[in-house]
């Protein structure tokens, strides 16, 4: 007994010292670190046809003063890096996670590239990331799960394949969730259902096939793209419930079946209405007049049939709408972009 209680004793004070030891790993993070992280990140850039890092980012100024650098009033540390635009090339080094007090980090538009460093994760503070059009590749790193303050979170323009991992739906802050051009695909994971409070999704340009019924929950949800996919069979209903829904683009899909008359009547806040090029069949809906906000209707190439309902003109704030390329008569087919 006396000897298991010495090992245990001895496990506690081991714990207790690694505790302290990270506690005092954390404390230590101060300016100086964060300027080590930066320069860290010097360092791994390859090109900067702009000078603005190169030249820009001396130890002769204060960091807080760098080109693409805020600092929090309260902490004077590195709260904002934003490079977007300036044509960078490199690799993101592990110390960029030293940055602890970061809350937005914004590199789109660069020809970054390589693998994402896990030391991320200790970016805890993190609310936004864009890392879009950039030249990252594999898979989605899974620990992104672990950043639970994010808001936003922006992949767009990269080459990451296979689906999307199940750790991003931990992720019960999200807001924004851009995942568009890249070469996703199989189906939207169900558990998309854990992301309430969820007001914009962009999924366009990969190779989903599925839309799943749990996207009817998330009732704060805005705008929904899902362009060129590989989406098939009809539109689940619960889609044309979500009354919060303003843009709806599901153009460039094998997407089939009727649009409920009534989808006005559950969508009141519509204002773009995109489904062309599927194969959605059958007449338009009688009551397509009553969508009073829409700005934008595109039916375009599709199997629709029978009389454009002349109410259509009561749509007084449209400014495109495009029925072209199906069956339908009346009105001269109302291919028209409006001013």
């Amino acid at each position: 007994m006396e000897r298991v209680t010495w090992f245990f004793l001895v496990y506690l004070i081991c714990c207790e010292a690694a505790s302290c030891l990270t506690t005092a790993t954390q404390t230590n993070l101060n300016i100086t670190t964060d300027q080590s992280a930066l320069l860290a990140l010097k360092a791994h850039i390859t090109s900067d046809p702009q000078n603005k890092i190169l030249i820009n980012w001396s130890t002769t100024t204060p960091i807080c003063n760098w080109v693409g650098v805020i600092c929090g009033a309260r902490h004077h540390r590195v709260a904002e890096l934003n490079l977007s635009y300036f044509g960078l090339a490199g690799t993101i080094p592990p110390e960029l996670g030293n940055l602890s007090l970061l809350v937005d980090l914004d590199i789109q538009n660069n020809s970054f590239q390589g693998t994402l460093p896990h030391e991320l994760t200790r970016l805890r503070r993190l609310k936004f990331i864009n890392l879009g059009y950039n030249k990252f590749m594999g898979v989605i790193p899974s620990w992104f799960g672990s950043l639970s303050k994010l808001q936003g979170f922006m992949l767009f323009g990269n080459q990451f394949a296979s689906s999307i991992p199940a750790a991003i739906f931990n992720l019960s802050a999200l807001q924004i969730l851009n995942l568009s051009h890249n070469q996703l695909s199989g189906r939207i994971p169900r558990e998309i259902r854990n992301l309430t409070t969820l007001k914009a999704i962009n999924l366009d340009y990969n190779n989903f096939i599925e839309i799943p019924n749990e996207i009817g929950t998330l009732n704060q949800l805005e705008e929904l793209f899902v362009q060129n996919n590989a989406l098939k069979g009809p539109i689940p209903m619960v889609v044309f419930n979500l009354s919060s829904l303003t843009r709806v683009n599901f153009y460039g899909n094998k997407l089939n079946g009727r649009i409920p008359d009534n989808i006005c009547q559950h969508l009141p806040n519509i204002q773009e209405l995109n489904l062309g090029r599927n194969q959605f069949d059958g007449s338009l809906p009688s009551k397509l007049w009553q969508c009073k906000q829409l700005l934008v209707l595109n039916l375009v190439d599709n199997k629709f049939s029978g009389r454009i309902p002349k109410d259509i003109g009561n749509l007084t704030r449209i400014k495109t709408i495009g029925f072209h390329t199906n069956s339908l008569t009346g009105i001269h087919n109302l291919n028209c972009i409006f001013i």
